[in-house]
């Protein structure tokens, strides 16, 4: 069956799980921008534990837009001091140097628009894993989906569910414990080649 997701940043482990398991995938493009939601967040693994990283965006609750009409905050140093975080967190991980180069790009080019750049996110982060499905987009928001696998909650970082996971080496695991469904990214700097294997042999909740 075909999946039904937001496109977010450096989606969770769980929304790749649910990926690797799916016919094809399609995009929602044409919802409604929220906050508190990993739209514009991700959840990586610091020296001090669990560390979000947001990107910073122009908006307001009392105009509510379009999510593809949400523009990134660029005043902000934001992408310099994401990408120095991911050196700090996984420069000693087992393969952070073998895909710095793809993803470092991310962190120089200028993006406009949030979705922009979660798309390129995404398809940067299914080209480390070569994972290689049929992608597309809504061309209008349906409530209510009939015929599709639709795990759009999967955004809402506030109403998050508890996966039981297997554990994979983490640099920081000594220190503060295996800390589980983090963004992609964790588990590629860990696992590379093996995160594609990893994933498929997980359950989602």
């Amino acid at each position: 069956m075909n999946l039904l997701i937001h496109p977010t940043y450096f989606p969770s482990i769980a929304t790749f799980v649910a990926i690797v398991k799916a016919e094809g995938v399609v995009l929602e493009i044409q919802d409604n921008y929220q906050k508190q939601t990993y739209r514009n967040r991700c959840y990586i693994y610091g020296a001090n534990g669990k560390l979000q990283l947001s990107v910073p965006v122009v908006y307001s609750q009392k105009n509510r837009a379009k999510y593809a009409e949400v523009k990134i905050a660029n005043e902000y140093n934001w992408q310099d001091i994401h990408w120095k975080s991911l050196e700090s967190a996984y420069r000693t991980s087992p393969f952070f140097e073998f895909y710095a180069d793809e993803l470092e790009p991310l962190f120089t080019e200028t993006f406009d628009t949030l979705l922009e750049f979660n798309m390129k996110c995404f398809a940067i982060v299914c080209d480390c894993l070569q994972l290689y499905l049929t992608f597309s987009q809504t061309e209008s928001f349906d409530k209510a989906p009939q015929n599709i696998n639709d795990l759009r909650g999967l955004v809402d970082a506030k109403k998050e569910k508890r996966h039981a996971f297997e554990n994979y080496t983490q640099v920081f695991s000594n220190k503060h414990g295996y800390i589980s469904n983090l963004s992609i990214l964790d588990l590629l700097f860990n696992e590379g080649p093996n995160a594609l294997f990893y994933l498929e042999s997980q359950k989602i909740y």
